[in-house]
């Protein structure tokens, strides 16, 4: 007997709350690696800020202002395939001040492939979460990224659970996978029950080698409700980048969809809709903000 399924809507959200959080990239343009998709890496000659290191001082200020947008997560956000002695004991510099701060902001890392010992003095230096994302299917990685395997990623989160750090991991979505490989990267985040799951949609780049992006709109909210059903133990389903460019004037629909978070202010190399606009439009469409301390 073929079973007749009603569309209904799958909003998690019981009391139309909404995670809100905040990136910032505090060393931008600097990584060697040839990820297709990046606008970071320096092999493409993307036309964007290039720096080594964000002062820490102004790091903390985009920490206070994140908060008053009322951000629930700020991540630091580095550029590069992994931790080197220097940058991580740069991170754990910016976390420790961050932290002295008492914002009660969740502190978010996302420094590229780290090992337990690594993470582990993220966490003491008052790292609250570690965001790795899987970036696409296994068997689709080598078509994008030549440096370095996927297992490498995947590893990673692994090493982020030993520790005990709370594990953000997600992926991008329209660079020419096949529906199967959208599933099988779902499958693989789900495998390692992440807490939050970011959901980009790429956003094309004239400099990048991948020149645009391979899925509808429609497509791409059927992605977030597929992801919502496969990774059902994940808090939150966030939208991150290519939000915007993505779904347009229907973007807040994402939350009927099975989404409950998204990134507030500017991307790591795109700029986003100001906080006020975003908040405002919350408001609009009866959303509350999400509070949730560290």
């Amino acid at each position: 007997m073929k079973t007749i399924l009603r569309k209904k809507s799958i909003n998690m959200n019981e009391n139309n709350e909404i995670f809100l959080c905040a990136i910032c990239n505090i060393e931008s343009g600097t990584c060697n690696e040839d990820c297709k998709f990046c606008t970071q890496s320096v092999k493409y000659k993307a036309e964007i800020q290039r720096y080594k290191q964000k002062e820490i001082e102004q790091i903390v200020e985009e920490a206070k202002r994140a908060r008053a947008n009322n951000a629930n997560g700020f991540c630091l956000v580095t550029a590069g395939k992994g931790l080197t002695p220097k940058r991580l004991e740069y991170v754990c510099e910016a976390a420790r001040a961050i932290k002295k701060e008492k914002l009660g902001l969740i502190l978010i890392a996302c420094n590229g492939i780290a090992s337990v010992e690594q993470l582990q003095a993220l966490k003491d230096a008052g790292v609250d979460a570690y965001n790795h994302n899987l970036e696409t299917a296994r068997d689709f990685y080598e078509t994008i990224c030549t440096t370095h395997p996927w297992d490498d990623r995947y590893q990673t989160c692994l090493n982020v659970k030993e520790v005990g750090l709370r594990l953000v991991t997600g992926g991008i979505f329209g660079m020419g996978e096949t529906q199967e490989q959208r599933i099988s990267m779902l499958e693989s985040l789900a495998s390692l029950d992440p807490m939050n799951v970011p959901l980009n949609f790429f956003h094309p780049n004239a400099a990048l080698p991948i020149v645009e992006n391979t899925i509808t709109r429609e497509e791409a909210f059927e992605l977030i409700t597929l992801a919502r059903k496969m990774i059902p133990n994940a808090k939150k389903i966030m939208v991150a980048g290519g939000r915007e460019v993505m779904f347009g004037d229907e973007q807040y629909k994402i939350f009927e969809k099975g989404a409950n978070a998204f990134v507030i202010g500017d991307y790591l190399t795109t700029a986003g809709k100001t906080p006020a606009d975003d908040i405002a439009e919350l408001e609009k469409h009866g959303y509350k903000i999400k509070r949730e301390r560290d």
